[in-house]
């Protein structure tokens, strides 16, 4: 019988390999940046053998699924002020966008314990300043007087009452990031009220998942 888990390499790619396998998204980072996420991918495959960090279970394919395509955001948007992942799981995307923007001040929502353990230990391991890690939940946040730059959420649920409660934490002018499937953005954008959507990017490698922007105050809806 063939063996599916054979397949499955839960080895660190060499930072060469992390390079080659970026490029599909147009990405080109420093040494620095690739080291940091080669000791966050290191981190992911070994917590992952003892929690349920991700499905995922190749090396590889963890760089290009949950690094590329969270990294791919900083093609088209500069990210400045301070940044609010909501139901961060793994740190995707939120974390990640640190080795990118190591200025960006990031709170991370999750509420599982053991998942904010990750976060903290990925946080200290690759030297990532200006994180906080919280077991609040976006509701919790919304009715509180914070306001954020820029918000992002990936493989998350309720999507219509994520989008309204996200608009009223965002400062004017800020932005929302939904990492979701095209059918999801379909059928999203009529119904979302606060934001005025402005830009729908294709993933990389990918089969119709897309990376979906909205705004506070802005209304022109933007293609790459």
């Amino acid at each position: 019988m063939f063996d599916v888990a054979a397949k499955i390499n839960p080895m660190a790619p060499s930072e060469n390999r992390i390079q080659e396998l970026l490029e599909p998204f147009g990405l080109q980072l420093d040494s620095q940046k690739v080291s940091r996420l080669k000791t966050y991918l290191e981190l992911l495959l070994r917590w992952n053998a003892r929690i349920n960090l991700t499905a995922i279970r190749d090396a590889e394919e963890c760089v290009t699924r949950h690094f590329g395509e969270s990294l791919f955001l900083s093609r088209y948007e500069q990210l400045r002020g301070s940044l609010l992942d909501i139901g961060s799981g793994a740190g995707f995307p939120g974390l990640a966008l640190k080795i990118i923007f190591p200025e960006l001040e990031i709170t991370l929502l999750e509420p599982v314990a053991k998942k904010r353990a990750f976060l903290k230990e990925v946080a200290r391991q690759c030297r990532f300043e200006k994180v906080g890690v919280s077991s609040q939940r976006l509701e919790e946040i919304s009715g509180s007087d914070l306001r954020f730059d820029a918000a992002t959420a990936r493989a998350v649920g309720q999507m219509e009452r994520l989008v309204t409660q996200a608009a009223s934490i965002l400062v004017q002018g800020g932005r929302l990031h939904l990492w979701l499937s095209c059918e999801q953005a379909t059928r999203l954008k009529p119904r979302s009220k606060g934001l005025q959507w402005v830009r729908q990017v294709d993933l990389p490698l990918s089969r119709g998942r897309v990376i979906l922007t909205g705004g506070l105050g802005q209304s022109t809806f933007m293609t790459p």
